[in-house]
């Protein structure tokens, strides 16, 4: 008698008995149980499977044809910017000196605090001071460094609206001319001391930055600070030994992109694509700038650059001040957006390999639109915010709008904006385009692309 296979739970196949027969043939081809086939057991792939298969992993090694494509665009421009750097820094020069006779800063404390009629050193005050005399404040400060460190000075600060309201119990900044340490009128009380606030948020910010980026937060901040060491120690000497600021702010910057993309995000084809498109809009921003200041007519001399001037002693090309402001303004959010584009390209090449260049760079475009409306906006909050007095002042005036938005420092911050502004829309399509055209030529790893099965799973 033929078993009977129906009951056999073990078995991955369910069989027909072989005393059934169907009614008709259609009914029989119907009834025909599939035949099930077990796909071969994928093995995980530590390049593309980590929990999802959605492949965020590093970006896979270019082709040597896109390698030297690369290397033979960005290497003479990497050159080109150690060169002018090396041509432009101020060698051997002194550093410049102050002629406005500023003075040596000095720490103190101030112990005692206390608001009365303005009385000159020595001088006791007779009856009843009237009722609109000055006051100011009678300050006793304990100087805790320079040549008088643990002697108490006696000083009076008139107490007006622009003037900060120190207590007891603050530490401050004092300027020292140098006319006889002991002597308090060769001190200025000129400011608060703020090294440990400030020392405290930078602490917390590279906290913040290394618990949630790890390793690349790490290189992140590494990049940041030779950042600010191409600004302290070549680009700030530079302007200030006389050389053009604009060539100065370029070089600079150029420098600063190399150092910064390649260290934070790795040497990689999308990280040298967000260089290029970086250099395109960087390029197109200067251009901008240049051609709208002449037409308008801007001079740059504002208030701090009028102050610089006088403080050097010596002519400084204004306009060229305001262009490198703008250049190096805009570098950072341009970063921002051409990084995000050249990693939206990439993942949409490894989520779907099919995709032609144009639908690559037709998908990433989507995405940089919504990207390039809030960085625009960050770029009109940031010069809106620290043109923030010129703008009150300039609502006291009652002059009108138009005269208020056309005047010097309202103009200068109006180019900055839109200028860099235009340099970020076009960075989006720019380098959309160029990581599309790359992507689209490289091969994708196999597995890549597979969203229907997880790591580990058969």
């Amino acid at each position: 008698m033929p078993r009977d296979n129906s009951a056999d739970e073990t078995g991955p196949i369910r069989r027909v008995p072989a005393t059934a027969s169907p009614a008709s043939p259609r009914e029989g081809r119907e009834r025909r149980p599939a035949v099930r086939q077990r796909a071969p057991a994928r093995k995980p792939s530590p390049a593309t499977d980590h929990g999802h298969g959605h492949g965020h992993g590093p970006a896979a090694p270019a082709s040597r044809r896109i390698r030297i494509l690369l290397t033979a665009l960005l290497a003479p421009l990497a050159l080109a910017a150690v060169a002018g750097v090396a041509l432009l820094y101020p060698w051997g020069s002194e550093p410049p000196v102050s002629e406005t006779g500023a003075g040596t800063p000095v720490h103190g404390e101030i112990t005692t605090a206390a608001l009365g009629p303005c009385l000159a050193p020595g001088q006791v005050q007779v009856g009843e001071a009237p009722a609109d005399a000055r006051q100011c404040l009678d300050l006793e400060v304990s100087l805790t460094d320079g040549e008088a460190a643990g002697r108490t000075i006696r000083k009076m600060v008139a107490v007006e609206p622009s003037t900060p309201r120190f207590a007891a119990g603050d530490e401050i900044v004092l300027s020292y001319s140098g006319a006889g340490a002991a002597n308090p009128d060769s001190y200025q009380v000129v400011d608060f001391q703020r090294g440990m606030p400030l020392t405290v948020l930078a602490a917390l910010f590279a906290v913040a930055v290394v618990v949630l980026g790890r390793w690349q937060g790490l290189a992140a901040l590494t990049a940041l600070g030779l950042s600010f060491a191409v600004i302290a120690l070549f680009i700030l000497p530079a302007v200030l030994a006389g050389e053009d600021p604009l060539l100065v702010a370029i070089a600079g910057a150029g420098l600063i992109m190399f150092v910064a993309l390649y260290l934070t995000h790795g040497f990689s084809a999308r990280t040298s694509v967000a260089v290029l498109g970086t250099l395109v809009s960087l390029a197109l921003i200067g251009v901008i700038s240049a051609v709208f200041s002449a037409t308008a007519a801007l001079t740059g001399l504002g208030d701090q650059t009028s102050s610089l001037i006088a403080s050097l002693g010596h002519g400084i090309d204004a306009r060229g001040l305001l262009l490198a402001g703008v250049v190096i303004g805009a570098l950072g959010v341009l970063d921002d957006v051409t990084v995000t584009q050249t990693s939206a390209v990439w993942e949409l090449r490894r989520a779907n390999p099919a995709l032609s260049w144009r639908e690559l760079y037709s998908a990433a475009l989507r995405i940089g639109r919504d990207h390039v409306g809030s960085a625009v906006n960050t770029l009109v909050m940031a010069y809106a915010g620290a043109a923030l007095p010129v703008l009150l002042i300039g609502a006291l005036s009652d002059v009108g709008v138009g005269s208020i938005l056309t005047s010097e420092d309202i103009a200068q911050e109006i180019v900055r904006t839109l200028a860099g502004s235009i340099g970020i829309i076009a960075a989006v399509p720019v380098t959309t385009v160029l990581a599309a055209l790359i992507a689209g030529r490289e091969r994708v790893p196999a597995g890549t692309g597979d969203h229907s099965s997880h790591s580990g799973n058969p």
